[in-house]
């Protein structure tokens, strides 16, 4: 007989079966986690190379190097919010995973907080998603030319 198909085996791979959705979202997350440290790396070796520049600037140069400084800075804040958002839904999710096996096993009914678990998880990703939203706005800011080199009074 097949140990999987019958009895506890079988309440065993059916709890590996409904786990492995919130398992995918946590490899998702992972992988957000992932991109977010290595977007933060830049920002933070940006912003060390902008401090190195400030001593050296004066006037309009200077007003330049301060505007992305602060960018910077607004940017590594938003970075470090959006990381500890997705930890939290990281946390959240292995906590759906354990409610899940203790539902299976301990025959009491936690399938309603695992389920808020998970839609708690899933919440806190789409916040991290919207925080990372705004720090790409920023980063497009920093971006941007300063309109005195673009000479928009001059017909071109």
């Amino acid at each position: 007989m097949d140990i999987i198909t019958t009895g506890e085996g079988a309440i065993i791979a059916q709890t590996i079966q409904l786990a492995l959705a919130p398992v995918f979202v946590l490899v998702a997350i992972g992988n957000i986690i992932a991109t977010l440290t290595q977007r933060l790396g830049r920002v933070v070796d940006r912003s060390r190379e902008l401090q190195g520049h400030y001593a050296q600037t004066s006037d309009a140069e200077h007003d330049i190097v301060v505007r992305e400084i602060r960018i910077s800075d607004q940017r590594i804040a938003l970075l470090g919010h959006a990381l500890l958002l997705l930890v939290l839904a990281s946390l959240s999710i292995g906590l759906t995973v354990v409610l899940l096996f203790v539902e299976e096993f301990a025959h009491v009914g936690l399938n309603p907080i695992a389920a808020g678990t998970f839609i708690l998880a899933i919440g806190l990703m789409m916040w991290a998603l919207v925080v990372f939203l705004h720090e790409t706005r920023k980063g497009t800011e920093a971006l941007r030319i300063p309109a005195n080199f673009l000479e928009y009074e001059r017909d071109l």
